[in-house]
């Protein structure tokens, strides 16, 4: 007999059928008992009513796994108005030893400290799970929006040769007993596949060893990449990253509705157009001072306000940063050298991505890293591909986690990541 899933049970009324899960609660009333059992498309309602088989659902224990074969029945109050009746229920597995929390309860007791030492159990219960789907559904839009514009899905290398890039630490290890790191993104590699495809994007982790113990920093998170080519300048990437952003929110909504039912969230829509401001422009709406290099927390969250208040956008682009404040890689606006092509994008007053312009002529490598006191050696191999020509482009890195506890309004980035790793931990 096939397996038949919770979601399934409404168009099986009046047959026997076969479910299977874990076991999510126990009712043990006088006269009959309920069994609740859970799968990944919902729950199941069993009346038994049998001495033997309530004896067997006495000695069961939560989250054991079992199978039940019952007959399906209409009854409005059950999960999704159907229930099994006269079961058989058979365990699948040994007895499971309770976790220390209870799954079955609307909101999980537990700190987040022992949820994430408890991480393979506490993410079965729906509000922990639920943020899993919205990331699942938020990168299969991602894909789809740029598949759809004939970007070429990439693999670049998590190992790289040199610990240089943008400033960020690097985890270090040992490759066949050569210096190696763990890479901090795929920017250079994006860049040269450009000269491949023209139009590229990658979903794969990245690695900082920075000492950021806070509720919006982790040292693995997975990053959201693109790059494409023959751009007028980085507002071009902003058009794609506007429509990418819808995409991903669109996806949200078809694919995880469920999901955000459960945490009680609405997925924002993305303006047509997202409004922008120049960087020296948001220092004043900020109250920052004038000569301020980059945006603090309490900026960002200001600006946020402002764009709400003035726009009724979630969103915001601070395009201009400082030059000071950018990789070596980004192209300077022509018209204000000191400031760049290069923008962040602000969702509900928090950095959430950032991209731009980046320069794409050998010679000017070459000066920028001079004018910072760099030395050529490290990118040689990066560099080399400018000397055979490539296109003015430019791209964006979404960071996945953050996008997803902003939209669902958690206030810890670890709680919609599955298995965090930061500066204390490295389990489970």
């Amino acid at each position: 007999m096939q397996r038949i899933l919770s979601a399934q049970l409404p168009a099986h009324v009046g047959a026997t059928v076969r479910v299977a899960g874990w076991v999510h609660r126990r009712r043990l009333l006088k006269s009959v008992a309920f069994l609740i059992v859970r799968d990944a498309t919902g729950l199941t309602q069993v009346v038994v009513a049998a001495p033997a088989v309530r004896a067997q659902v006495e000695a069961l224990t939560e989250e054991t796994v079992v199978e039940v074969v019952g007959t399906v029945v209409t009854n409005e109050t059950a999960p999704a108005g159907v229930e099994l009746t006269d079961p058989t229920v058979r365990p699948l597995g040994d007895a499971a030893v309770p976790p220390p929390f209870d799954l079955y309860r609307p909101v999980l007791a537990a700190g987040l400290s022992t949820q994430l030492d408890h991480a393979p159990t506490a993410l079965r219960h729906p509000t922990r799970s639920a943020s899993l789907r919205i990331s699942a559904a938020a990168v299969a839009g991602f894909r789809a929006t740029l598949d759809a514009r004939g970007h070429t899905e990439i693999h670049t290398p998590k190992v790289v040769a040199s610990s240089t890039e943008s400033g960020a630490n690097v985890f270090a290890l040992d490759w066949f007993g050569r210096p190696a790191y763990l890479a901090q993104s795929p920017q250079f590699y994006k860049q040269l596949m450009v000269g491949v495809f023209e139009r590229v994007y990658e979903v794969g982790p990245v690695f900082r060893a920075e000492p950021h113990d806070t509720a919006r920093h982790l040292a693995q998170y997975t990053s959201l990449d693109v790059e494409l080519g023959f751009v007028a300048d980085h507002r071009d990437v902003m058009v794609v990253l506007r429509d990418t952003l819808a995409g991903m929110l669109d996806a949200v909504r078809e694919r995880a509705g469920g999901a955000l039912a459960t945490l009680a969230v609405e997925a924002p829509e993305v303006p047509a157009e997202i409004p922008a401001v120049h960087f020296t422009e948001a220092l004043e709406i900020a109250g920052a001072p004038a000569d301020e290099p980059d945006l603090a927390p309490a900026h960002e969250r200001a600006l946020g306000e402002w764009a709400r208040r003035e726009h009724g956008s979630e969103f915001l682009f601070v395009t201009g940063y400082p030059m000071a404040k950018r990789p070596f890689y980004t192209h300077p606006d022509p018209a204000r050298p000191a400031y760049s092509n290069g923008f962040d994008l602000l969702f509900r007053g928090l950095e959430l991505v950032t991209g731009g312009q980046r320069l794409h002529r050998h010679a000017d490598y070459l000066a920028a890293l001079a004018a910072r006191g760099e030395p050529v050696e490290p990118y040689a191999g990066y560099l080399d591909a400018f000397r055979h020509g490539m296109p003015p482009h430019g791209g964006f890195a979404i960071g996945l986690e953050r996008f997803v506890a902003r939209l669902t309004g958690a206030a810890n980035v670890r709680e919609v990541t599955a298995f965090p790793r930061d500066l204390h931990r490295l389990t489970p």
